[in-house]
């Protein structure tokens, strides 16, 4: 035994001796226009079959190479370049474009394809072409770039995470968010407390490429967690032989843009005085005080970045980097501050047979949430007040107090003392990473096994302390302390066989495989006020969830002119009762490569493809665990049940439905992929239909058919349907001058065409219950549902009269209807890139037609009567000055008024830079200056006409960012 080991050590030892032996070389293939590197590429010693090809980032290793072997490096759409060999330990290559255009290399899901091979709906953003400036999160590198993609930040706070939507709104309630995929690791929709967003562990300086499947087609291969497309980002790998080294870092200033248009202090003084109310004149103050100014103020963010690329021992390209991330919020004491760190490594054993992939990185983040409370009270608070008061018991803080010296319960709260009062701090720290293994049989080289394990652990901890000195309605007030620890893991096996032969005319590539994930949370969270109060203050929330599932897919290419693809995907999910478990979603795809015909000749045109597709996506993301079974959940400890002298907890049933199943989307997308003028203009168009059958919904039941007065259920049916169109062109392909210019441009119309009750959603402000939004057979969801307003000869509404639309002389909810919805018809994309010698130009804008959204801040907070209500003053937005409603009703509440016209031209980003190259040996330097959010022209008469599910509230404004930034390689 002890001699087999020492033999086993010695080979072990031998082994990586053995490849530096061989006579190897290696090196870098790129585009000779751009300098970008070409994946694909064939090198082959002339005359033998011994070969290999490059990988994505251009890079290929040969061995077995003699002096004086001739080395042929080709590709599809370059001219064929032959090369000596003398002995060189590197050959970097730079191809020539020929008249054919570049044929780019795109991910599909558990494999990658040739673009012009692509039967689905994709679209690929890699790093030249993503958006440029302050960029924290992955999702602002593709905003406007992509047709049928909407990016929306929830608002303006630093790291603040990105609403995608892909097509439109794909659920009633469950999510409508894309599955996201990061080197081969789905990650879960689900963000743990303390996190701003579930994709701030990635520093957007390591992504190399993103890559959006929209159809079902495409995404079928991801089945269940696609319903709604699907985002595959690619990192960066290493690349070259020798270590080089790249520093970016900049500085950004953020500033307020715009405020929420309330009574300044002369105005309200004003009408405070004309009311004639003496009690209310006399607690006017003498001060003006512009609240919003004192809680917004410029802040400033910082961001380095460090990478180096090479090769480990010829064999192992090597990537790592390191990065950070400092920024303010303009929303004073808010701060996002990031650590990343990443490797990858890519070493490659036994002539190239077994490939191996490891990725990890580390996040490590502090968060300093500011109180989002001021934001609503700075809106409320009298102007005319000072922000201190000496006789003020909490803090020297103006405070609105009652007769027992405490705060008044129904007034705002001083907003600098929300924001100054409140500590709301949280540190994340996260763990990424996959090894994936590929082993191409020595005995069947046509087939690759492919084994990848993914781990993704996040564990938060934060805490919320409030001040004593707080103003509060308790008279025994004494401050609160609470805090919390999130533990969410992922965990991910995926193996799969891979099979691509061509023989003559015929190519068949095929996958079929299996995946495990598994999803775990561990919550816990401690209240000091409920402890104080006797009742139970420490609370433990634990789950998990599983998807398991059988994946197989077939391409089928006959001589590039035809081209076939199915899919079928088996998902079980652990969400649904074993008798609905398991979902089983087909899709299949036909493509005609016009161009390859005989009978077409052109000297134009360079692509037409032909695309049409239809598949099945099963939806359960966002449901809750555990629906399916009876639950059960204890009484609190001031609520336990008297038996005798004791008291005993008691346990309540939750509501359950042991029916649940999937929601199921059916989709056709037919399109056309065109190139022309050799690439100078490339596009596509896509068309698409989308129906969504057993929509989940929360539904109101009737009364004792279960345990609560609603449930999740599948109750209806949507409809999504429209039309895509992409163009980019190059006006300018010189030597020093090259433009290009991209637009896209897109129609989408949801309609529930099933629902057989009515669904009330799209709570507001200004009253207890009051909903303005409806779910109905026939209409968009979250439409609003609203009165329509009665106007007079001027155009002003006249408060309290609305349209009796069904006759029958009294205004009730009979005489609402559904009128307009938050989501655009039309959604616009239009950027542009120069570049001149050594000089950039980027410019990036956006356009929404057809949204709309219900202005919140004005429907309750512009009613004359609020200004000296409840024994204090409360500021009123300016719409009074248009409206002049006296009182708050429900009814003036729901009318169309506030439902305002929000489409948009916004001005996202113009970057400049200049390049000084060989400011030393293998050095150069960018610099570059940019501005973000600089311009919106719309008709919305409230803060910012992007608002995330179209109801305007206490919205974070987001700020005009102007940075200066350079990026060293050296």
């Amino acid at each position: 035994m002890e001699k087999l080991l020492k033999s086993s050590l010695f080979l072990l030892l031998m082994l990586p001796m053995s490849f530096f032996a061989q006579q190897t070389v290696s090196g870098t293939v790129t585009e000779s226009a751009t300098g970008l590197s070409v994946p694909g590429v064939n090198i082959i010693v002339k005359g033998t079959s011994n070969g290999t090809t490059t990988d994505f980032d251009g890079n290929y290793t040969l061995t077995n190479v003699s002096n004086e072997n001739v080395l042929v490096f080709s590709y599809v759409g370059f001219i064929p370049k032959e090369v000596v060999y003398t002995g060189q330990g590197t050959i970097n290559i730079q191809l020539e474009e020929s008249q054919n255009a570049l044929e780019e290399i795109v991910l599909i899901g558990y494999g990658s394809i040739k673009k012009k091979d692509a039967t689905g709906a994709v679209n690929q953003v890699s790093t030249e072409d993503f958006n440029k400036g302050q960029i924290s999160t992955a999702g602002e590198l593709i905003t406007g770039k992509i047709a049928g993609v909407s990016v929306t930040s929830g608002g303006g706070a630093p790291g603040e995470g990105q609403n995608i939507v892909i097509r439109g709104q794909g659920s009633l309630s469950l999510t409508s968010s894309p599955l996201i995929v990061v080197d081969g690791v789905p990650l879960s929709n689900n963000n743990v407390g303390g996190s701003r967003n579930a994709l701030d562990f990635i520093n957007p300086n390591d992504i190399e490429s993103m890559t959006v499947l929209k159809d079902a087609s495409s995404t079928a291969i991801y089945g269940a967690r696609a319903a709604n497309g699907v985002i595959l980002i690619t990192t960066k790998r290493g690349t070259g032989q020798e270590f080089k080294f790249n520093y970016s870092g900049s500085t950004s200033v953020f500033r307020p843009t715009d405020y929420v248009d309330v009574m300044d202090a002369d105005q309200f003084k004003s009408l405070i005085n004309e009311l004639g109310d003496q009690d209310a004149i006399a607690k006017l103050g003498n001060s003006k005080t512009n609240w919003q100014e004192e809680i917004y103020g410029e802040a400033i963010g910082y961001n380095h970045n460090l990478t180096t690329t090479g090769n480990i021992g010829g064999f192992m390209p090597t990537r790592a980097s390191i990065g950070y991330t400092n920024q303010d919020g303009i929303l004073k004491r808010d701060n996002f501050s990031r650590t990343t760190g990443s490797v990858s490594l890519r070493p490659s054993f036994l002539d190239g047979h077994i490939k191996v992939e490891v990725n990890g990185r580390g996040m490590y983040t502090e968060n300093t949430f500011a109180n989002r409370d001021a934001i609503g009270s700075s809106v409320d608070f009298d102007p005319t007040q000072s922000i201190n008061d000496a006789n003020s018991p909490f803090g020297g803080y103006f405070t609105w107090l009652n007769s027992e010296g405490v705060q008044n319960s129904l007034a705002p709260t001083n907003p600098v003392a929300l924001i100054n009062l409140k500590d709301d701090t949280a540190e994340v720290r996260r763990l990424i990473g996959n090894a994936k293994v590929d082993y191409k049989f020595h005995f069947f080289p046509d087939l690759t096994a492919t084994a990848n394990v993914g781990y993704d652990k996040t564990n938060s901890h934060g805490r919320t302390i409030v001040s004593d000195q707080m103003p509060s309605s308790a008279l025994d007030w004494n401050g609160s302390y609470s805090n919390y620890v999130n533990n969410a893991t992922n965990k991910l096996f995926d193996a799969y066989l891979t099979y691509n032969k061509d023989i003559d005319k015929h190519s068949i590539s095929a996958v079929a495989g299996y995946s495990y994930q598994s999803f775990e949370n561990d919550n816990y969270s401690f209240d000091s006020e409920a402890q104080e109060d006797g009742n139970d203050f420490e609370f433990i929330d634990k789950w998990k969830s599983t998807l398991l599932s059988y994946f197989g897919r077939a391409n089928y290419n006959f001589d590039d002119r035809y081209l076939l693809t199915a899919t079928l995907r088996a998902d079980a999910s652990s969400k649904l009762n074993p008798d609905d478990r398991w979902g089983y979603f087909p899709s299949f795809a036909v493509a005609w490569n016009i161009i390859n015909e005989d009978f077409f000749n052109s000297n134009t045109i360079d692509q037409l493809k032909l695309r049409f597709g239809y598949g099945e996506i099963g939806n359960v993301n966002g449901l809750g665990d555990y629906n399916f079974l009876t639950r059960y959940t204890g009484s609190r400890s001031n609520a336990n049940y008297q038996f005798g002298s004791g008291y005993y907890q008691t346990f309540r049933p939750e509501a359950y439905n042991e029916n649940l199943k999937w929601e199921i989307g059916k989709t056709l997308n037919a399109g056309i992929d065109y190139s022309l003028f050799n690439s100078r203009v490339s596009g596509s168009v896509n068309a698409y239909l989308k129906k969504t059958e057993d929509l989940i919904s929360y539904v109101t039941i009737d009364p004792f058919t279960n345990f609560s007065n609603g449930i999740d259920k599948n109750i209806g049916d949507m409809e999504n349907r429209g039309i895509e169109f992409e163009i980019n062109v190059a006006p300018i392909k010189t030597e020093n001058l090259k433009w290009n210019i991209g637009y896209n441009i897109s129609y989408n119309e949801n309609e529930i065409t099933n629902l057989p009750d009515q669904v009330e959603v799209g709570g507001i402000n200004g009253g207890t219950g009051n909903n303005v939004q409806l779910h109905k057979e026939g209409y968009a969801p979250f439409s609003y549902w609203v009165y329509k307003q009665v106007y007079n000869e001027a155009g002003r509404p006249i408060e309290g009269a609305y349209v009796d639309r069904n006759g029958d002389n009294q205004i009730n909810d009979d005489d609402k209807y559904l009128y307009k919805d938050p989501n655009a018809d039309i959604i616009m994309g239009l950027n542009t890139n120069v570049n001149y010698k050594n000089w950039d130009l980027a410019i990036v804008s956006r356009a929404n037609l057809g949204n709309y959204a219900y202005n919140n801040m004005a429907s309750s907070k512009a009613h004359e009567n609020r200004a000296t209500a409840n024994n204090i003053l409360t500021n009123l937005h300016t719409d009074y000055f248009n409206a002049g409603f006296q009182t708050i009703t429900e009814t003036n509440l729901q009318s169309d008024y506030y439902v305002q016209d929000a489409s948009f031209f916004k001005l996202d980003n113009i970057t400049l830079g200049h390049t000084f190259a060989n400011i030393s040996e293998d050095s150069n330097l960018r610099v570059y200056g940019s501005v973000q959010n600089v311009l919106t022209i719309t008709d919305y008469e409230g803060l910012d006409p992007e608002i995330g599910g179209g109801i305007d509230n206490s919205f974070y404004p987001r700020p005009r960012t102007f940075t200066v930034g350079v990026n060293l390689n050296f």
